[in-house]
């Protein structure tokens, strides 16, 4: 009979899953594979499934009753920061769906200069959000292992096609795409192109006396 995964296996396997979900999005793919992070663009992926990951309660570090109370945020989230009222001080919140999407949509934004104008971060932070679930419930058969599958699938080193749009241009809609986005709604989001908006980058200011001035930019 096999038993059920330890509080530590379930953490490396929720931990694997964001680092499946972020290398099967194609719109970090691409930025990645543009270097439109800089050199270091594959670290800074590295770095945002970690990130991602510390933004929830370690699996391993939680007793039997928190491992339960974390599974009933999971589950009824709309309802999760009235519910949270009553709760302990130790208790950690569970992020939600959005608040993952919005994560993963700043830093793209800010780590590769790039506006998703799409809806390829909610489906990734819906992926997330399942596999914890899963994993909070000691399974590793559904979420998990169809992000694994579809990462083993992957060839290696292969290229993203898609269509840059620049700032301050409009973006050129196909109507024969626009008619079938009902039906292709739930198609798995690798078969779609993605459509990006690269931040436009401001020309260096020059004063009266011919001295090019300089903006210090914020260290995140």
């Amino acid at each position: 009979m096999a038993t059920n995964p330890s509080p530590a296996t379930l953490q490396s396997e929720f931990e694997q899953a964001v680092a499946y979900a972020l290398h099967l999005w194609q719109d970090l793919s691409l930025a990645v594979q543009e270097n439109w992070g800089g050199p270091d663009s594959s670290d800074k992926r590295d770095w945002l499934a970690g990130a991602v990951v510390e933004l929830f309660p370690d699996i391993s570090k939680l007793s039997p009753s928190a491992l339960l109370q974390q599974l009933q945020q999971q589950n009824q989230q709309p309802q999760q920061q009235q519910q949270n009222d009553n709760s302990s001080s130790s208790s950690t919140e569970e992020p939600d769906e959005a608040y993952i999407e919005e994560f993963l949509l700043n830093v793209m934004l800010d780590e590769f200069e790039v506006a998703i104008d799409n809806e390829s971060a909610a489906l990734v932070a819906e992926q997330i959000v399942r596999a914890r679930t899963e994993c909070l419930r000691g399974k590793i058969d559904g979420e998990v292992a169809d992000l694994r599958r579809r990462f083993s699938s992957k060839r290696p080193n292969e290229k993203v096609n898609f269509k840059l749009v620049e700032q301050d241009q409009e973006a050129d809609w196909d109507t024969e795409d626009d008619d079938d986005d009902d039906d292709d709604e739930d198609e798995e989001m690798t078969d779609a192109v993605p459509e990006l908006v690269k931040k436009e980058k401001k020309e260096p200011e020059v004063d009266e006396d011919g001295f090019t001035k300089v903006v210090s930019k914020k260290k995140k």
